[in-house]
């Protein structure tokens, strides 16, 4: 058989990495950005879901150690009708897709079918699941071997084809889904002449905000597991490397670890605030308070934008301004060449970043990320008989216009986009919310308070953190006291708050 691509379609067998959404490898993220199927399992992160095409297919297939919600035949036969279709499907794989995971039946039904395929790799959960834990599976001064070992084989098999007498000369051993079967694989290797007092660890769901990291020896390991009901999934190693866990094991040492962090911004803008979080250990669940969306009508602002010749200054005071700017310049076959002689005002990092996105360099950006700081430095600039194209939301404050125009400017305000309270928050930040598993909530402007007090109620029993100060005047209006404040007023300084303050609190 030919393996290339051809009019029946194909199919990539793909390793989604242990849980992590940042593992998964560059290769994966392209097929997934081009695929029109996507088949997942249980342990492939949902949120890698997202990479695909909004008209992709995308079934679950996932599994349980208590639930088959699909046999593996009839995933073989989903598999190979899809690509029949003729769609580039991705079959998304927990870890690797050819360790443990079944792979090779899936790749046996594509053959027999005359299939095209592709093997991506993944990062295994064994590898994952040491670095995470701090645990190096091999080290040259005391173990040169290891061995990858399922603890749920075929049920169907006569008997287990582990070599435990094997095993036991092994010096890291490494156990995948064997919670359900620890007492007697510990056993076992003891039969086997593996010392009780051997080093080992058990991590459940490892590289995820949740990841759990049980230390023990092979002998007492079962006992403590059951003391501290040890989940599934959960990755058993064995050995004198485990040793190093306590030294090197970073990840739940992160200050935000373990912490259920709800995001009120827009879906739009919400990615880099979510990855910051994520990045010192956070469970991040999006909750977007507000909606960005176009104008109803461009007609002001592309008539604005049609006699740019006439202002002296663009003012944006958002990202979302400088991006519909700079959209609605390409839309009506223009760029960065219109605003030639134009001046521009941007208010925060976050606006001037937008800018230079498309080509373009703020002119003046205020050292303090407020309205008012942004009136302020424009003043000193000197506004008189100077004519300013404010580009902004269609809820923005007046008092930027008000200023500006004592000032003797000549402004004209148009709306460059649009704030919505969405219908209600999505179903996992409702479910956090009411099993009181959030510990922070993050507020980027006063509609994303506003909007979510209406949406969820006043907030209570977690703590809160307001990028700035107009956001915190709207969450004590809402009789609600932040718990920091970031300052500067930006993503970033609202991050450090809350690790400063998790660091700083017993």
């Amino acid at each position: 058989m030919s393996n290339t691509p051809n009019n029946t379609g194909l199919a990539v067998l793909l390793g989604a990495g242990p849980g992590a959404e940042g593992l998964l490898t560059r290769e994966g993220e392209a097929w997934l950005r081009r695929c029109q199927c996507v088949i997942y399992d249980r342990l492939a992160n949902p949120t890698l879901l997202s990479l695909a095409p909004e008209s992709a297919e995308k079934i679950d297939v996932g599994k349980s150690p208590s639930r088959n919600s699909i046999p593996q035949e009839q995933i073989n036969d989903l598999l190979t009708a899809k690509v029949r279709e003729g769609k580039l499907t991705v079959r998304l794989k927990g870890g690797d897709p050819l360790l443990f995971g079944r792979g090779g039946e899936e790749l046996d039904a594509l053959c027999e079918a005359g299939l095209a395929f592709r093997i991506v790799p993944g990062v295994t959960a064994a590898l994952a699941a040491g670095a995470y834990a701090g645990v190096s599976l091999t080290d040259r001064r005391f173990a040169s071997t290891v061995a990858f070992v399922t603890g749920h084989e075929d049920p169907e098999k006569e008997a287990s084809s582990v070599n435990y007498k094997a095993l036991a000369g092994i010096d890291t051993v490494v156990f995948y889904m064997g919670v359900g079967r620890l007492g007697e694989i510990c056993r076992s290797l003891l039969e086997a002449g593996r010392a009780p007092d051997t080093p080992a660890v058990a991590v459940e769901n490892a590289t995820t905000p949740h990841q759990r990291t049980i230390r023990a020896t092979l002998a007492t390991l079962p006992e403590i597991a059951r003391a501290e009901a040890l989940q599934a999934p959960a990755v058993v190693i064995i050995g004198k490397t485990t040793e190093t866990s306590r030294r090197w094991g970073w990840f739940e040492r992160l200050p935000l670890a373990g912490k259920c962090v709800l995001v009120t911004r827009s879906r739009r803008q919400a990615s880099r605030l979510s990855a910051a979080l994520a990045e010192y250990g956070a469970e991040v669940i999006e909750a977007p308070a507000i909606e960005i969306t176009p104008p109803d009508d461009w007609g002001d602002l592309d008539a604005a934008l049609g006699r740019l010749s006439e202002f002296d200054w663009l003012a944006l005071s958002s990202p979302n301004g400088a991006e519909a700017v700079l959209e609605r310049l390409a839309a009506t076959g223009r760029d960065a060449r219109a605003l030639a002689g134009v001046r521009i005002a941007a208010l925060g990092d976050a606006t001037a970043r937008a800018l230079r996105a498309g080509g373009l360099r703020a002119d003046l950006v205020p050292e303090e990320f407020t309205s008012a700081a942004l009136s302020r430095a424009m003043i000193e600039q000197g506004m008189a008989k100077k004519r300013i194209l404010l580009a902004r939301s269609d809820i923005a404050p007046r008092e930027l216009v008000e200023t500006l125009s004592a000032a003797g400017a000549d402004v004209t305000n148009v709306i460059a986009y649009c704030t919505r309270r969405p219908a209600g928050l999505p179903a996992a930040a409702q479910e956090a919310l009411q099993t009181g598993r959030v510990d922070w909530i993050t507020f980027t402007s006063s509609s994303t308070v506003e909007n979510f007090v209406t949406l969820a109620g006043k907030p209570a029993g977690c703590k809160i953190a307001a990028i700035g100060p107009v956001t915190a005047d709207a969450l004590r209006a809402a009789d609600v006291e932040p718990t920091v404040i970031a300052q500067p007023h930006t993503i970033d300084a609202l991050v450090r708050a809350m690790v400063d303050w998790e660091k700083q609190t017993p």
